[in-house]
């Protein structure tokens, strides 16, 4: 069942969160996060660009799902974020095809939940872009807006390009330069250098 993403999504819905300096040594240091919620509720996104350390094809055998895909398809397991490490989200392209639990968002992106997309996959019918992501990252009431304010993020307007591209470690230089900087540009203390 597809649903839409509540009317109460705003502020930074659809929007990436590229990582400042000074969250070096942490969970999202050089992360770009996607946001697919942002209300006064909180705030939801997934970190496009951190790989683990395990395959697509064995994620498949963990799950009892025959991989019928060709030796050369894509493998890339993403972490979202910390929250939730073991649950799945397929970030993909809108398709035809339906499947349990999807989120419509906006630019023609989707979010299934079920196991029915991971199925298609495996079978290479499922849709012709596509992330499966473990985990989120999430924020309460205010929180993001906070970390904003003390130079933790900067935000950007999100594209598919650069959400499939699998230059996971140029993502955040790539979203950098939507902005018009290079990130070496940037002070941990005000942000852009004059």
């Amino acid at each position: 069942m597809e649903q839409q993403i509540p009317s109460n999504s705003s502020g930074l819905f659809g929007q990436f969160l590229i990582a400042m300096p000074q969250l070096e040594d942490s969970f999202f240091e050089n992360s770009v996060i996607y946001m697919w919620q942002h209300s006064d509720e909180g705030a939801i996104g997934m970190a496009v660009n951190l790989p683990l350390p395990i395959t697509l094809h064995e994620l498949f055998e963990q799950l009892d799902i025959k991989d019928e895909r060709p030796a050369d398809a894509p493998q890339t397991v993403l972490c979202g974020g910390p929250v939730e490490p073991n649950k799945g989200f397929i970030l993909h392209d809108s398709s035809s095809n339906s499947w349990d639990s999807t989120i419509s968002l906006e630019d023609n992106l989707s979010i299934t939940t079920s196991r029915d997309i991971l199925e298609d996959i495996a079978r290479g019918a499922g849709p012709q872009n596509y992330f499966v992501i473990l985990g989120c990252s999430g924020w309460g009431p205010g929180q993001i807006e906070q970390e904003i304010t003390e130079n933790a993020w900067f935000n950007c307007p999100a594209n598919k390009e650069l959400i499939f591209s699998t230059e996971f470690d140029k993502k955040p230089k790539m979203a950098a330069a939507l902005l018009g900087f290079e990130l070496s540009q940037l002070s941990t203390d005000l942000g852009l250098l004059s």
